[in-house]
């Protein structure tokens, strides 16, 4: 059983806040979508306006068992570390242990600061050659055709595939381009050169890297040498295709793909996840930015785009990359169902470097955050998602067929068909009690029951007027339709491998009302974001219902407006802005942090989520000057813990000739996204 949510008081935040995040970061990660409006403005209900459910209702929900869960177990050579098998527990000390080092404190250093008794190295930087022949990164003379070889740029959602004890493939997605920290003297996307645009191009999408462990310690490096054969780059151009009900659809029909079947490229990649036969999922989130035109557009279309944050009233956007003056597909105005062709999951297998990537139409089109995959009790895969922005929405998606280890050719077809769901959520507690003060209800926590209410399956739509195909693509449309509920940034959605729960990072809301406030989201004005536990019904993820209470409040333990599980906040570090979610071997939740509205560098924090330590959180590392921590992921065997270090020296004011960052290498160096990694100096497991 979970434990209680908070008792005694969450004050109230009435600063508008826009978090730790700079102006550089605002702009080019989301297109400063906090300073317009919010694109949700359906009227569902909160929760403090939903009548209480029976109490007897939540309480059988609440006591459902917390067993072992089989999740991705890859039927191929190769099986991402983040899915570890079910039949590896009781072998490698599942559910035993306990996290021993000193937390690293708060700080505002230029380095990834690490604990005692660690050591820390990047494995691959910005610009580091991916292709046997891409050229050596020279900052002051990049070109696109040297860029779409070499490794991209903001790095985020990291998976890893061993080949072997001493060999690893490395899948890296590259979020967003950065051109102000890229190109000196670059001012906006009108006055760039189109090499410019085209490098930018190139920075997106992912890359499959190859690493080799460095003797038998837990660090990893790239490897530089021989043919690399696995070694590959997916840019904003690499051809794709659709599958699913969606694909070959009107909405996704333009002039140069007639079919509705062959995208090109893929945009603003997030987070992810990995699937039981050993391929990545990664998630376009905030695709919206990159076009223009869509006040020429047909009218019919607008509120669509409306939606989905685009302006409709203004030709070419502030801040606008200009992607349209070297492709003209980016404007609107000319190729209106363009940007339906993105904001989908995508699926790339990272030991076929000929493989087409798949966008999978049945899971979805929104700002996806993750696609975590487990399997129900009678073995059907899900995918659990979140939609990465203010009054969003969670989702998952449960196939129609069961997953069969070694079949390859059938389990390839699993995510073309099944049914996409949306959270809704209920509070136990009366409207009056629920009012963003932060005051928790009479019963002392927040907490309560819900249910995953059906949007599509097939071509079956569960939305009245709308078709299946307008329900896939226009998804934050049905949700709202249907009543979801609206939450507080929804990022990353991970299962915990060992206890079977649901962790959800709510990343904050810095627009949350008073009147908006519900007992899942209970603080107006959420600037420091908290994470949220969701037991369901038997705890099979094929269940449709679930009761769910908040594990962490984020913020200074010194404010009473935080909740720490329960453990005593004297003695957890402070966290803000959770972003990302891992666990290990021992199920412990690891949290990585982006935009620290505490004023400190971001970092990677774990907490035990279960026993006498359940809340007791410490900070194990801090990443550099402006930058966001990624990934994070730790390897199957605990001895070593990937970070994607993303927008290093992002800060304000901040340009190539007066940087304020030199990470990672030091001196005078330009600031380079890198993934590294982290190990223990005597081999001991991460955290331990």
């Amino acid at each position: 059983m979970a434990n209680p949510s908070p008792r005694g008081l969450l004050p109230l935040l009435t600063t508008p806040h826009q978090g730790g995040r700079s102006a550089l970061t605002c702009q080019f990660r989301c297109g400063n979508a906090c300073s317009h409006d919010i694109p949700n403005t359906s009227e569902n209900r909160y929760f403090g306006e939903i009548v209480t459910e029976a109490l007897s209702r939540r309480g059988a929900l609440r006591t459902a068992a917390l067993g072992a869960l089989a999740v991705g177990v890859g039927g191929g050579a190769l099986t991402a570390t983040a899915t570890p098998a079910a039949a590896d527990r009781g072998h490698g000390g599942w559910g035993q242990g306990s996290l021993r080092f000193t937390p690293v404190a708060p700080n505002t250093d230029d380095k990834l600061t690490v604990p005692d008794g660690y050591e820390s190295a990047p494995v691959v930087r910005w610009g580091d050659p991916v292709l046997p022949d891409a050229p050596a990164f020279d900052f002051d003379d990049q070109t696109a055709e040297a860029q779409a070889k070499q490794f991209g740029y903001n790095c985020d959602f990291v998976a890893f595939f061993p080949l072997g004890a001493d060999r690893a493939l490395l899948w890296v997605n590259h979020e967003y381009s950065d051109e102000a920290l890229m190109f000196r003297g670059y001012t906006d996307g009108t006055a760039a050169t189109e090499e410019q645009i085209k490098i930018a191009l190139a920075a997106h999408g992912g890359s499959v890297v190859e690493l080799e462990r460095a003797g038998r310690s837990g660090r990893w490096k790239l490897v530089t040498r021989g043919r690399r054969r696995y070694n590959r780059r997916i840019t904003a151009q690499t051809p794709m295709r659709f599958s699913g009900p969606a694909a070959g659809g009107d909405l996704l029909k333009t002039a140069a793909d007639p079919r509705g079947l062959r995208p090109i490229g893929m945009l603003n990649n997030c987070a992810g996840g990995t699937t039981p036969w050993g391929t990545v999922l990664t998630a376009e989130e905030n695709f919206n930015q990159y076009f223009v035109g869509g006040n020429g557009v047909p009218e019919a279309q607008k509120q669509y785009l409306t939606r989905y944050g685009v302006s409709t009233t203004t030709a070419i956007p502030s801040g606008s990359r200009r992607f349209d003056r070297v492709e003209e597909r980016f404007d609107l105005a000319k190729h209106p169902n363009e940007i339906n062709r993105f904001g989908w999951i995508v699926e790339i297998d990272p030991t076929d470097p000929d493989a087409t990537p798949i966008k999978r139409t049945a899971l979805g089109r929104f700002a996806h955050e993750a696609a975590t995959t487990s399997l129900t009790r009678d073995g059907r895969l899900v995918a659990y998602m979140g939609d990465d922005s203010r009054f969003e929405y969670v989702y998952k998606f449960v196939s129609k067929d069961r997953y069969i280890p070694g079949f390859d050719r059938h389990n390839r077809g699993l995510l073309d068909e099944g049914t996409l769901y949306v959270a809704k959520f209920t509070g136990d507690s009366p409207k009056e009690e629920i009012d963003g003060s932060g005051k928790a209800p009479k019963d002392g926590r927040f907490d309560g029951s819900g249910e995953w209410i059906p949007l599509v399956s097939g071509d079956k739509s569960y939305v009245q007027g709308m078709s299946a195909e307008e329900v896939l693509v226009y998804t934050r449309v049905a949700a709202d339709k249907v009543g979801a509920t609206k939450m507080d940034r929804p990022e990353d959605v991970e299962r915990n491998p060992v206890n079977g729960a649901i962790y959800v990072a709510l990343t904050n809301n810095s627009n949350r009302t008073p009147a908006q406030a519900d007992e899942a989201n209970p603080r107006a004005a959420n600037k420091h974001g908290h994470v949220l536990e969701i037991t369901e019904r038997r705890n099979d993820a094929g269940a449709r219902t679930f009761a769910w209470s908040l594990a962490l409040v984020c913020g200074d333990p010194n404010d009473p407006a935080t909740y720490f599980a329960g453990f005593d906040k004297s003695k957890v570090s402070p966290i803000s802005c959770p972003d990302n979610v891992a666990f290990d071997r021992e199920g412990n939740l690891w949290i990585s942090t982006d935009g620290n509205a505490l004023g400190k560098n971001d970092g990677l924090f774990v907490m035990p989520v279960s026993g006498r330590d359940r809340g007791h959180l410490r900070q194990f590392l801090t990443v550099p000057v402006g930058a966001e921590t990624c990934g994070p992921l730790i390897t199957r065997d605990d001895k070593s813990v990937f970070v994607a270090v993303q927008h290093p020296g992002e800060t304000d004011g901040a340009t190539p000739d007066a940087p304020s960052s030199h990470w990672p290498d030091g001196g005078e160096s330009q600031p380079r996204p890198s993934v590294a990694v982290v190990w223990h100096t005597r081999g001991r497991n991460i955290g331990s």
